[in-house]
């Protein structure tokens, strides 16, 4: 959360250092600090770009109106934040905003934590780190999964898995946004690269929607002590 420029200068040169390379593709400011205006960051991380260090700036989890002032200062190139069929809150705001200013967008957690895969039907194990967040309680678990049994069906259809359906749904949505799953299972890896071979019709992806928007899922996304951390 700590975006004073001199900061930003120590963890760049630090990360320089670690990566032994001369520049950072993508420099990314993780959460938005409150506490530090976002023209601050964008002007600190323009003179990165100035002297070579960095080639492109990101932010993640920001609100459109933090995405606005940050790329009047220096054009923002990415935004990573949450998206998938398990959170579409995105498509309200920041969508149009992304596609407004030419931003490309990388999704987290594009297969809600794991949810979509259909893996998780029952309460999690004691040490698993999901049990913080509210739409993972064992009671939430098995009101959402009316989502997972119903694009399980869809993606029986076409003979993939739920999980490379809910890739293939995020990467229809538009042509620069680039969802980022994440294993630490081979099988998992290929399975989530088969996506990319998934093309799904005009009927299919009104289908999907339709199936979606007519369910209510349970639990908030976060618990409030991180939802305050959260840019809005």
């Amino acid at each position: 959360m700590d975006s004073r420029p001199e900061t930003i200068r120590a963890v760049t040169e630090a990360s320089l250092k670690r990566l032994k390379t001369d520049y950072i593709d993508l420099l990314y400011q993780h959460r938005v600090d409150p506490n530090v205006p976002i023209e601050d960051v964008a002007g600190t991380v323009k003179d990165l770009i100035q002297d070579g260090k960095v080639k492109y700036f990101g932010l993640s989890e920001a609100s459109a109106k933090t995405i606005r002032k940050a790329h009047s200062v220096h054009p923002v190139s990415a935004l990573q934040s949450e998206y998938s069929l398990f959170w579409r809150e995105p498509e309200n705001e920041i969508i149009p905003t992304l596609e407004e200013l030419g931003i490309g967008f990388v999704p987290f957690s594009p297969l809600g934590k794991g949810f979509l895969t259909g893996i998780i039907n029952k309460k999690l194990a004691d040490i698993d780190r999901r049990n913080i967040i509210p739409r993972f309680s064992e009671e939430n678990i098995k009101s959402n999964m009316v989502l997972v049994d119903a694009l399980s069906e869809i993606a029986q259809q076409k003979n993939i898995t739920a999980g490379q359906l809910a890739l293939a749904w995020l990467l229809a949505q538009k042509s620069w946004i680039a969802p980022i799953p994440g294993t630490t299972k081979l099988h998992r890896l290929e399975e989530n690269i088969g996506s990319t071979n998934v093309v799904l019709t005009a009927d299919e992806l009104a289908k999907i929607d339709t199936t979606v928007n007519g369910i209510t899922l349970m639990g908030d996304r976060y618990p409030e002590f991180l939802e305050k951390q959260i840019d809005k």
